[in-house]
């Protein structure tokens, strides 16, 4: 199990780097933008990253199943392991030339989130995990920060209006009365700068599984927390946050203001 582990991380980072580099050709660049059903966006950097993404999965592992942001689903016989793809998590950075969009690539096997790659091209970072293999970040061990208390903690969100959108604005209240500072570093970047101790706690009220499918192995390898808003690992909740094991109990109070 370890040498399968070890191989689908060195899989999942190589595929995130190749799919980012070919985000980049379009970075910048003024790439037209268009809108889906639901309002976000989308460009032709994202079809293209997935379809690379997908082809290569499909290549190495025929008989796993793949979900995408754009594509969808592709079932398979058993559905044991499961890849979850977002070829570009932040389109609304990427689209106006922001650096701080990913592409994540998380690997599902038997329910649980067990390999995680996070890439970060107009950055060049990388994150990714795997169960038993630690959380690496640019070919260095990360890890969670050891801060005691959200009283000297920075805290990060995608979108401030979110939190009273989705029900969660005591919740969001309580959080900035108890840190020491809040700032907007938004989408997967966040959850990122958690894992590498940059941060201590990254809030979203509302979440799909493709944007984050990556992070629960990442999180859990550099000794944090990725999950929902009660303490349950899981990307299927609607809501995230990533924080660390230390400030997780202090975080779960203040949202439920116990």
């Amino acid at each position: 199990m370890i040498y399968l582990m070890r191989n689908y991380l060195d899989f999942a980072t190589k595929l995130a780097w190749q799919a980012g580099r070919l985000t980049l050709a379009y970075f910048g660049t003024g790439v037209k933008t268009d809108f889906k059903d639901d309002d976000t966006p989308v460009t032709i950097a994202d079809h293209k990253a997935e379809e690379f993404i997908r082809a290569r999965i499909e290549a190495k592992y025929p008989n796993h199943a793949i979900v995408g942001e754009e594509f969808g689903e592709k079932e398979a016989v058993g559905q044991s392991h499961r890849w979850i793809i977002d070829p570009i998590d932040g389109t609304k950075s990427f689209m106006r030339g922001v650096p701080l969009y990913a592409v994540l690539i998380g690997l599902e096997i038997e329910g649980r989130c067990e390999v995680g790659a996070a890439y970060f091209p107009a950055l060049d970072e990388m994150v990714s995990a795997a169960s038993g293999e630690g959380c690496w970040w640019n070919g260095r061990r990360a890890q969670v920060a050891d801060t005691n208390s959200l009283e000297r903690s920075i805290v990060s969100f995608t979108d401030a209006a979110s939190f009273e959108k989705y029900g969660r604005a005591e919740a969001w209240q309580h959080i900035q009365q108890a840190s020491y500072h809040r700032v907007g570093w938004s989408d997967a970047y966040g959850h990122m700068l958690v894992a590498t101790g940059r941060l201590e706690l990254m809030l979203d009220p509302i979440m799909n599984p493709w944007d984050c499918a990556p992070f629960p192995a990442i999180l859990r390898e550099a000794g944090g927390y990725f999950g929902d808003w009660s303490g349950n690992e899981t990307i299927y909740a609607n809501e995230a946050i990533s924080t660390t094991k230390k400030l997780l109990p202090e975080v779960l109070k203040l949202i439920h203001g116990d």
